[in-house]
């Protein structure tokens, strides 16, 4: 039986977590954490209602000023808003403006909802991720203390050391497998006080070490085709969300796609 929470509609906001990269369906779209916690609670309530308003590469000042006022409009029984990492990831970031506009956009949407959800996004284990960690748990400890301040529930997928695992996630080391996102949607039921389907904490078996010249050879081939490119976006200000729409631009029933 699940527990006694009811909700009749969801909002997501964000960038290319909560657009559902790289969960592939076959028809080439993603679908992701967001729609796999979407379809759950469709299944749940009769009329249920979904927008996704999330575009991937966005910074934390584009949702503030996109998504945020359109979900506000919502007024969702749920409200899900992860922001401000791929700021952290840029050569340069003003972290005092990232902290700025995410507490703007948690003091916009919070008195319009039901439930606001905030996140401290997981993070890959690897040399290139180390890099940016003190800026992530400097974002990440913002996101706990304006989520104090608002009443919004937080979940720590940071913190969470079985989802660092690589093999959650995808080639470009950057987003998360289908299975990566099933574990997300888990958890974020859990915390909106869904039954527990699984153990979204649970590591996976031990891998085993493949030759040192496989992965030197994998290292290279993750340079050559998503670290370069990766970088040259960084550089040069450019997204891979530029001219995108949401997923899911207006809030309406959501019938969920076949997988």
């Amino acid at each position: 039986m699940e527990m006694s929470a009811e909700y009749t509609s969801f909002v997501a906001v964000g960038d290319s977590f909560t657009e559902g990269m790289s969960d592939l369906l076959p028809d080439g779209t993603y679908r992701g954490w967001a729609d796999l916690l979407a379809a759950r609670l469709a299944a749940r309530t009769p009329g249920f209602r979904y927008a996704n308003l999330a575009v991937r590469g966005k910074l934390i000042a584009q949702i503030a000023d996109e998504q945020v006022p359109v979900a506000a409009a919502m007024r969702a029984d749920v409200v899900t808003l992860v922001g401000g990492l791929n700021d952290a990831l840029r050569p340069r970031c003003d972290m005092d403006r990232v902290r700025a506009r995410l507490e703007e956009s948690v003091a916009a949407l919070a008195p319009t909802c039901r439930t606001l959800v905030l996140m401290r996004s997981p993070g890959r284990q690897g040399p290139v991720m180390k890099r940016f960690r003190p800026r992530m748990e400097e974002l990440f400890t913002h996101v706990d203390a304006v989520a104090a301040r608002h009443g919004a529930l937080v979940v720590d997928l940071y913190g969470d050391d079985a989802l660092g695992d690589p093999r959650f996630w995808d080639t470009d080391r950057l987003h998360l497998t289908a299975e990566g996102h099933r574990r997300v949607a888990e958890a974020v039921g859990q915390t909106l006080g869904l039954e527990a389907r699984a153990e979204w904490r649970d590591p996976l078996p031990p891998a085993p070490v493949g030759p040192w010249a496989a992965r030197r050879a994998e290292d290279l081939r993750f340079a050559r085709r998503h670290l370069g490119p990766w970088i040259g976006r960084r550089l040069t200000g450019r997204s891979s969300g530029d001219g995108l729409p949401p997923k899911r631009p207006g809030l309406l029933p959501y019938d969920p796609p076949s997988p």
